[in-house]
C-alpha cells in the first residue's frame, strides 16, 4: 500500500557467507505499474532513501528512513551480490480517501487497507490480532485472531486505530470458521482522541458503541440499528467474552470531516 516509509530491514538470515556486504534503497511514487525500463533506470524518477550501507549476514538490519513524501514502490539494491531473506518496510499507509469515500459515503475505516492498525489485544495465543482488519474473509481459523481459553475472571479485547476518525454506521464481527470456540458474546467502545499507545489509550474516554451482544458460531453478524451515537470516534475497541476467535471485524462509517 503507498505510504509514508520510516523504517527498513533488510533481513540477511542463515546468509552466513553469502550475504551482500551492503545496500541502497531508492523509492518512487507512481500511480500505475513500473515498467522494466523504469525499474532499471538510474537516478530519476527514483529517489535514493537510503545511502549506500554495510550489512551483517544472519542478522536483521534495520535502517531508520527520514525521507518525507509518499512511496508506491521501492527498489533493493546489494552490493555486489548475496542472498537476502526478507525485505519489510514499515511506515504509515497514506490514502486517498477522495477515492475510497466519496462525501457522505461509508467506507471500512479499520480495513488495512484504509490505514486501520490494530495497536494491541490482551492475547494472541491461536491467531494474530492483525488478521481481523485484512481484505477478504477468512481462509481458516489460523487467518483469524484467536486467544487462549480463560479461566480466570476479565475477557478479552483488541484495539484498533481507525485509518481516519470518522462516524460510524455499521460494524461487522465476522466469526467465520470459529465453530465452537467462538467468543460467547462482544461488544464495542469507541473513542476520539491523538493517543497511538496502549498507555495513553487507557487514560483515554471511551464510549459502548455495540453493547454486550451474544454472537454465533461460524457467522457473519451484522450491526447497524443497534449502534450507539456518540459522535467521531478514532479508535474502536473489541471486547470478546470470555474468550474465543474472531476472523474479520469491519468498521464501516463516513468520514468526521466530511
Amino acid at each position: 500500500m503507498r505510504g509514508r516509509i520510516v523504517g527498513v530491514d533488510v533481513d540477511t538470515s542463515h546468509f552466513v557467507g553469502n550475504h551482500p556486504s551492503h545496500c541502497s534503497i531508492d523509492a518512487i511514487d507512481v500511480s500505475g505499474l513500473v515498467t522494466g525500463s523504469i525499474a532499471a533506470r538510474q537516478g530519476a524518477p527514483w529517489r535514493t532513501i537510503l545511502a549506500e550501507s554495510s550489512l551483517h549476514g544472519d542478522s536483521h538490519n534495520y535502517f531508520r528512513i527520514d525521507a518525507n513524501g509518499p512511496v508506491s514502490h521501492i527498489r533493493l539494491n546489494i552490493y555486489p551480490d548475496g542472498g537476502v531473506a526478507r525485505f519489510r518496510a514499515y511506515g504509515d499507509v497514506l490514502v486517498d480517501w477522495t477515492r475510497v469515500a466519496r462525501p457522505g459515503r461509508p467506507a471500512d475505516l479499520a480495513s488495512i487497507r484504509n490505514g486501520g492498525l490494530v495497536l494491541g489485544a490482551s492475547d494472541m495465543h491461536f491467531g494474530s490480532k492483525d488478521n481481523m482488519i485484512m481484505p477478504g474473509r477468512a481462509k481458516n481459523m489460523g487467518d483469524g485472531w484467536e486467544t487462549r481459553r480463560r479461566r480466570g475472571p476479565g475477557h478479552d479485547w483488541a484495539i484498533v486505530r481507525l485509518g481516519a476518525p470518522g462516524l460510524l454506521t455499521r460494524v461487522e464481527i465476522d466469526t467465520n470458521h470459529f465453530k465452537g470456540n467462538y467468543p460467547d458474546s462482544a461488544s464495542l467502545d469507541g473513542c476520539l482522541t491523538d493517543a497511538d499507545n496502549l498507555a495513553a489509550l487507557d487514560l483515554a474516554e471511551w464510549r459502548t458503541i455495540l453493547p454486550q451482544t451474544k454472537l454465533r458460531a461460524h457467522h457473519r453478524h451484522l450491526f447497524s440499528r443497534e449502534l450507539e451515537a456518540v459522535g467521531a470516534v478514532s479508535h474502536v475497541r473489541l471486547n470478546i467474552f470470555p474468550d474465543g476467535g474472531v476472523s474479520r471485524l469491519r468498521v464501516h462509517g463516513t468520514l468526521a470531516s466530511s
